[in-house]
């Protein structure tokens, strides 16, 4: 039996910071960069624990285990330190990283 994942909610999402980004051409590449530009704003070495695209439905890690309230690339991410949220777009783009 395939487990359907668990969509992603903004109350889902801790003390998110956010980014609105006005680029109709807007992909993955370049919100990461924005994302990271943020993060290093935010802090010294952060390291990007999870992402997600919303528009691909593509999100890393790609693991596949019960979560029972959350997807689990975000709760990988929690689980190991990840304090930092990026939100692209109202979560067209999440990225979570561990601040160092």
């Amino acid at each position: 039996m395939t487990q359907r994942p668990i969509p992603l909610t903004r109350e889902m999402l801790k003390d998110p910071v956010d980014l609105r980004i006005e680029d109709p051409a807007l992909d993955f590449p370049r919100a990461k960069q924005s994302a990271d530009r943020r993060a290093r704003e935010l802090c010294d070495s952060p390291t990007l624990m999870a992402w997600f695209d919303r528009n691909t439905g593509k999100f890393s890690p790609n693991l596949v285990f019960c979560g029972e309230d959350k997807p689990t690339w975000l709760l990988y991410a929690e689980s190991r330190g990840g304090d930092l949220i990026i939100d692209i777009n109202r979560e067209e783009y999440v990225f979570v990283y561990r601040r160092e």
